[in-house]
Parts: structure tokens; C-alpha cells; sequence
């Protein structure tokens, strides 16, 4: 399947330049998900504007998690495989934890308690837009409150993202091929 819009050719406008190229991976081409959305500067900014990957409440594990598991859910394979390429290592997650996070049934890895809820977060998320009462008392049990409002925007980011990768049709960056099949 090929992408609906082709990506906006270098040189870009300066200041598109600058934010394409502030998440571009170490020697790799910048990501076509932001050189596509670069039709729209405006867009493209305030999606950044909205970027969570920052030093946030949550850890680095618990963010991609949420990501990895919102992706899947999505059908977002091209976001998915960005996050698995470059953010796995650092959120010490195995073959087998980041190919349950596109599996039916994420349980089979040796998932913490944290883990699981985020993993259950992600799915009631995903599935319903809400949380059962059940659910947000296990949640706020175990974060505080600027934890589960982080948990909840990365979901309802990372969906939006999803949106963008899947209608755009995005082709799998060179640097992730053979993930999808993880």
C-alpha cells in the first residue's frame, strides 16, 4: 500500500527544518511521519507542541508501554516500529515483552504489576475511551496523579498519532523493517 501524500522534499522552511530534525533518529533520514505532516507547519508544530517523550512523571518503561500497546491496538505499525527500534533498549523490554505488546493476550511475559495495569490501561483505553471504576481505583492506587494524567495523554496522543500513521498510509521506516513481524 503506498502513502496518500508524499513527503514534503528538503530544504524545508527553517523552522520545520528544526523541529523535523529535533526527533530525527541518529543518522537516519528524518521520519516521513513529520516530513508528510509538514504540508501543514501549523499542524506539524503543535503536534510537537504536544510531544511527550521528555522527562516526564512516569518512567521510560511505563511511557512506552502506553505507547507500544496504543499503537498496536491501533493498527499503527509504522509508530509502533519507531518506538520499538528506538526506545525498547532504554525501556529494557525483551523480544518477547515487545511482541506481546501487539499480541491479542499481552500476558505471557514476565510483566510487573505496574506493567499489567498500564498494559489493562492501554487496552479500556483503547477499547472504550474510559475507565471502568475498577480500573481507575487499581490506576490510582498505584500512580499519583500526575502519573495518571501523563498515562491518559499518551494514550489520547499516541491515538491521535495512530490516526495520522494509518490514514497517511505510512511505509515502515528503513531503520525499523522487521519489527512489524515481532
Amino acid at each position: 500500500m503506498s502513502a496518500r501524500l508524499e513527503p514534503v522534499p528538503a530544504p524545508h522552511d527553517p523552522a520545520v527544518a528544526a523541529q523535523i530534525d529535533r526527533l530525527r533518529p541518529p543518522g537516519a533520514a528524518p521520519l516521513a511521519l513529520f516530513t508528510t505532516l509538514a504540508h501543514n507547519p501549523r499542524v506539524l508544530s503543535r503536534l510537537f507542541a504536544g510531544g511527550l517523550l521528555d522527562p516526564g512523571s512516569v518512567t521510560v518503561r511505563q511511557r512506552e508501554l502506553m505507547i507500544l500497546r496504543t499503537c498496536a491496538q491501533a493498527g499503527a505499525d509504522y509508530e509502533w516500529g519507531v518506538h520499538a527500534s528506538l526506545f525498547a533498549g532504554a525501556a529494557g523490554l525483551d523480544g518477547g515483552q515487545l511482541a506481546a505488546t501487539r499480541a491479542d493476550n499481552p500476558l505471557g511475559p514476565d510483566w510487573s504489576e505496574d506493567d499489567l495495569l498500564i498494559l489493562d490501561t492501554a487496552d479500556a483505553l483503547y477499547a472504550h475511551g474510559d475507565l471502568s471504576d475498577g480500573q481507575w481505583a487499581a490506576l490510582s492506587e498505584r500512580f499519583g496523579p500526575e502519573q495518571v494524567v501523563e498515562l491518559l495523554a499518551l494514550a489520547g496522543y499516541y491515538r491521535a498519532i495512530a490516526l495520522f500513521c494509518r490514514t497517511l498510509r505510512l511505509s515502515p521506516e528503513p531503520f525499523t523493517l522487521g519489527l512489524a513481524a515481532a
